[in-house]
């Protein structure tokens, strides 16, 4: 893949660009096995999943730079608005609306927010797209002062780009370095986003996190249920679920599962999708060490942790009797440091899954048996 952003160094974000694919899976499939090889065998490993180079990303965060009639979309640097609107990255229908939200930035006259003065309104867009084209957008504001402007002019937008279904304004009054903050406030009487995968659609809402590449998201999904399915575990549980991708396709293979996020929003979306689907899963917002420490051990457990991994809950998993894991990681070495706290379990298989092309980025999923 060519950038042209990459190479005018405006944006260096994707540390393998101009690295032929093929050459960037093999160095990745290496490095992922090289820092489990102490906990998986050569034999366990299966071919790594592929995605395509370019146009794999549904959403985009962007922050907003520049002035209210010429508004950068992209990124800061020292500060700076970059405008990356012709990144090729997102997957073409997310990029259609970018022109549009441009325009509507300047029509609304929304300022974006200046990091060295601490002045303005607009600090971030995000932007998500569905399989099937529709899109929720979504305006992270340092006050709630521009939402009777965006509430005007929004049904001109609407009309420009009708892929938009879903917009709401985030609240973030504080100067930090978060991406978005604790209050939304739908500004569409549709506040949720269909993402159909495998035949199962999932209802996210506006502070739910998916996975950023939906084709890698879905095979993940594929890839555990089979799993499962060749197990047949009596039950099982979805520990840090987000919006229930692993339970829903749990269910679907008949088996009894109950999902846990401390994400209110997240297990909001996840119920919606359970009982619009009329599958066999239930879903808590709790802390997964504390609801696993009060709850009887299932016969499967998956999990799929933030960068830091499982943390206290790898311990608790040891002195169980779960007799299998899958484990979903976005990071080899923790994911490897709770294999150290794990003795009792065996790699059965284990398989890269590319969500992050032009990166080194990865995401690994092992299957566990207890010894």
């Amino acid at each position: 893949m060519q950038c042209d952003y990459f190479d005018a160094n405006a944006c260096r974000s994707c540390s393998l660009m101009g690295t032929p694919y093929e050459e960037q899976l093999r160095r990745k499939d290496a490095a992922v096995r090289g820092v489990l090889a102490a906990h998986i065998d050569p034999q366990m490993w299966l071919a790594p999943y592929r995605n395509t180079e370019s146009g794999f990303r549904n959403k985009a965060k962007l922050a907003i730079g520049g002035t209210i009639a010429t508004p950068t979309l992209g990124i800061l640097d020292h500060g700076l608005g970059v405008d990356l609107r012709d990144c090729g990255l997102y997957e073409p229908a997310l990029a259609y609306t970018f022109a549009d939200l441009a325009t509507f930035i300047t029509t609304a006259r929304l300022a974006p927010y200046d990091l060295a003065t601490r002045r303005g309104e607009l600090k971030n867009l995000l932007v998500t797209v569905s399989p099937d084209g529709e899109v929720m957008l979504r305006f992270v504001l340092r006050s709630q002062e521009p939402i009777a402007r965006i509430r005007k002019y929004l049904p001109g937008l609407l009309a420009a780009c009708p892929a938009i279904v879903a917009v709401s304004a985030n609240i973030l009054p504080e100067h930090r370095a978060v991406l978005e903050g604790d209050r939304e406030i739908p500004l569409t009487e549709r506040e949720t986003l269909s993402m159909r995968l495998n035949d199962i659609t999932m209802h996210v809402r506006p502070q739910s996190f998916f996975q950023t590449s939906t084709d890698i998201a879905a095979a993940l999904y594929r890839q555990a249920a089979s799993w499962a399915a060749n197990h047949r575990p009596p039950d099982a549980w979805d520990l840090y679920c987000g919006v229930g991708g692993f339970a829903l396709h749990l269910a679907a293979e008949g088996i009894a599962v109950t999902g846990v996020e401390t994400s209110g929003e997240a297990i909001a979306s996840a119920s919606l999708s359970a009982a619009d689907a009329q599958l066999d899963a239930q879903f808590v917002a709790a802390d997964s060490l504390s609801f696993a420490a009060q709850h009887g051990a299932p016969g499967l457990v998956v999990v799929n942790p933030p960068r830091r991994g499982v943390g206290d809950l790898a311990a608790w998993l040891e002195h169980s009797t779960v007799s299998h894991i899958i484990y979903s990681s976005c990071n080899a070495a923790s994911l490897a440091t709770d294999l150290d706290a794990m003795p009792s379990y065996r790699a059965r298989a284990a398989r890269l899954f590319d969500m992050f092309p032009q990166t080194d980025h990865h995401e690994v999923m092992v299957l566990l048996q207890r010894r």
